[in-house]
């Protein structure tokens, strides 16, 4: 009988018959794994027998013994840089201030192991820092796949800790901006609502009671037919803070998938309406004050002017 464990990637609990088997064919039969990577997952001690492990393939398992075993979650490849285009808006000895597109992930995990802007920055920029750890080298901040714009980089450990401690005291200042639906009837808000993991989808967020504390302050720059174009200003940096606080208020952006998938519009959404606009900062070196601007992606201007 195999029992999957609950504490491990792939665990399981296997009852072996007292017929003087040894371990690697027991196993390689009961796990569906060849005979080679059941010696090496001995080898490292990934297999018990009543409690201690056996790391001997040619063991032998008696009748009513009880055979362990763990399979490691696999260990991700580290990053090789991909010669993938990037827009590179400054750059020096510290930092560099880049342009994410739509549809992008930021750094590798599982399911997007190559094509990120990760493998874009190793291959464009020579030094990164290493503080994020090698998944994630250089990485500062993110920005979800959907979003685009700009992404401030760490060159060195000195920068990045000087910039991480600038978005800890919130001194970095980011503005997005934003189409959503409906129309706003004032023309600026704080939204202050706690954001933590959603209650039933825990892949999605939402406004709970028991969430982070989250505000986001937002103002009308257009209205449109249906729709409202806003300069977003992130007073926090939750995930998918700007989603949820407008959805919380019923104005869920156009072009979410994962907040509004069934959001009617008069015209296809090619795109999440989200842009990270604009970034100022303080310069890690020279302490003077920087501020970047992210003209609009194409799909996203040409997507505003079919509401106007």
């Amino acid at each position: 009988m195999t029992q999957m464990m609950p504490d491990a990637l792939e665990s399981r609990t296997i009852s072996i018959p007292g017929d003087g088997r040894r371990l690697d064919v027991a196993l390689s039969e009961a796990a569906g794994l060849t005979r080679s990577r059941v010696a090496a997952l001995m080898a490292d001690g990934n297999v018990t027998v009543d409690g201690k492990v056996e790391t001997k393939s040619g063991a032998k398992a008696k009748q009513g013994q009880i055979v362990i075993l763990t399979i490691p979650a696999p260990k991700p490849a580290v990053p090789v840089a991909q010669e993938i285009p990037l827009t590179i808006l400054y750059q020096d000895d510290d930092l560099a201030v880049v342009l994410k597109p739509c549809g992008m992930v930021v750094h590798p995990a599982a399911g997007n192991e190559s094509g990120t802007l990760v493998n874009a920055l190793l291959y464009h920029v020579h030094d990164l820092s290493g503080i994020g750890g090698e998944m994630r080298p250089g990485i500062v901040h993110r920005l979800d796949k959907d979003t685009s714009g700009l992404i401030l980089i760490a060159k060195n450990d000195a920068a990045h800790a000087a910039l991480s401690e600038q978005f800890k005291q919130r001194t970095m200042e980011k503005h997005y901006r934003a189409v959503a639906h409906g129309s706003f009837s004032k023309g600026e808000r704080l939204i202050d609502a706690p954001i933590g993991r959603h209650p039933i989808d825990r892949k999605k967020m939402a406004v709970v009671p028991n969430g982070k504390p989250s505000r986001t302050e937002w103002h009308v720059l257009e209205h449109l037919n249906g729709a409202t174009y806003l300069d977003v200003h992130l007073l926090t940096g939750r995930t998918h803070q700007i989603r949820v606080h407008m959805l919380s208020i019923g104005h869920p952006l156009l072009g979410d998938k994962i907040y509004a998938p069934n959001l009617k519009t008069p015209v296809r959404i090619p795109r999440l309406m989200l842009h990270a606009y604009t970034l100022a900062f303080t310069h890690p070196t020279t302490g003077k004050r920087l501020t970047f601007c992210a003209p609009l992606p194409a799909a996203f201007e040409d997507t505003l002017q079919k509401f106007r």
